[in-house]
This record gives structure tokens, sequence and C-alpha cells, in this order.
């Protein structure tokens, strides 16, 4: 298989596990280990932005990896919090002439064998949600032909979040009129019970039920539920299934 064959079956294989019940912790450390695979890097890491601003550790392809970008979240230094703070790609041809730019993580990356790095912003709707580096074993950068695929593998990375974030909105709305719908029922068969016992229409037993929930400040469907249960109290369930009258 080409490079190019093997960069297009990389994205359809990344586009074909952001489905359903999806594991984005899982996807992204797959897509850490794609990165080394198609491009000139020894290792790779993602860090995200939290709710407060904060970089945290997402997905590395190694130990080693995660060592560096753990160390840049905690320090606030490093390639990668630059990128997600200017929002464009950080180079550092040679980490050992840029100590005294991050004093901690040059330190610290040249000790673990890597000589340079470059880190991608990762995009959400115009917004840089975190970065992607891309750390090497000896001096230089990525030829520039390889950045737009560095870019397009950080913007994967950014749709996997949004994706996911989807997906749990989507459950959690399904869920919802799920329980409106059980809800109903309940409800339907309240009425039934009412109207049967009390030997009124539906429209009078419901409107009782409902009058009763708002009086008592309950939920309508906790009423019904409580009644087609068994659990309502005897003068509760008096007042909805007296006999005839109004609700």
């Amino acid at each position: 298989m080409t490079r190019e064959q093997r960069i297009v079956a990389t994205f359809v294989e990344l586009a074909d596990t952001m489905v359903d019940d999806f594991d984005v912790v899982e996807f992204l450390h797959h897509l850490a280990e794609r990165c080394v695979q198609l491009l000139d890097c020894a290792e790779a890491g993602l860090l995200l932005s939290d709710a407060g601003g904060a970089l945290r550790v997402m997905a590395s392809s190694s130990e080693r990896a995660d060592t560096l970008e753990l160390l840049q979240s905690q320090s606030e230094e490093g390639p990668c919090f630059e990128c997600f703070h200017r929002g464009q790609a950080i180079i550092s041809d040679d980490l050992t002439a840029d100590a005294d730019r991050w004093p901690q993580f040059a330190r610290a990356a040249v000790h673990a064998g890597f000589r340079s790095v470059q880190a991608v912003p990762m995009r959400v709707r115009g917004t840089t949600v975190g970065a992607l580096n891309l750390f090497r074993t000896h001096p230089g950068r990525l030829d520039a032909s390889d950045m737009p695929l560095a870019q397009g593998l950080a913007d994967i990375a950014a749709i996997s979040l949004l994706q996911e974030r989807t997906l749990r909105e989507t459950r959690a709305v399904v869920e919802q009129l799920e329980m409106a719908l059980t809800s109903r029922v309940v409800i339907e068969q309240a009425k039934g019970i009412i109207a049967e016992r009390a030997r009124i229409r539906i429209d009078v037993a419901f409107a009782r039920l409902r009058t009763y929930a708002r009086a008592h400040n309950l939920r309508l469907s906790d009423v019904a539920r409580e009644l087609i249960d068994g659990r309502l109290d005897t003068s509760a369930l008096e007042e909805l299934t007296r006999a005839g009258g109004r609700a």
C-alpha cells in the first residue's frame, strides 16, 4: 500500500469509528498512533482544554509522550501550550536552542530523546480547543507538504470531540422523549382508572388529575404513577375518585 493509500485508509477508518457509542479517548489514542505512522515523527500527543481553559492530557502514542504532555499542562509552557493560546502552529527546529524559551519542557524533552517538536492547533468552529504535538528524535521540521496532513489529523481529532458531544446530546434528547412518552402512557392509564371508579368522563378525569397535581405542587406523571402503583394515600385517592361531579 502506498503512503497516499494509507492516508486515505486512515481517514476512512477514523471516520467509520465515529459512530454511536464510540469511545472518544480510545479514538484519540488511535489517532495519535496513526500520526506516528503517517508523519515524520517519533511520538504524538494531544492536549485538550477543560471548561476552565486549562490544558489536560487527552491521548498520546506512548508513555514517553504522555509524560511530556503532562509536563506541559502542569508547567504551562511548551509548544502545545503556546499553540493553544496563539491558535497557530508552533515549531521548534532544535529543542536545545529553545532551552531559554521553555526551560522545563525543553530539558525534559531532550532528556527523553527528542530534538524537535511541532504543535498543531485543534479547532472546533473557529475556536482552538487543544493542540496536537508531534515529537521528532532529530532536529528540523516536518516537510511543508506534510503540514496539511498534520492539520487534517488535528481537525479530525477536534471533530471527534464535537461528534461525541452531539451523540451524548442526541441520546439525552431521545431519553427525554422516551420518558415523555412513558409518562403519557401512565397518565392515560390513570385517567382511565379515575374515570371508571368515579364514573365520570375521561376529560373530566384528566381535569381532576391535573387540578390535584397543581394544588399539591406535584408532577402530573408522578401522581398518575402513584395512583397506578397503589402508592397514593387514602385522602388523595378519595379526592380523585369520588363519584360523579366535576373536576
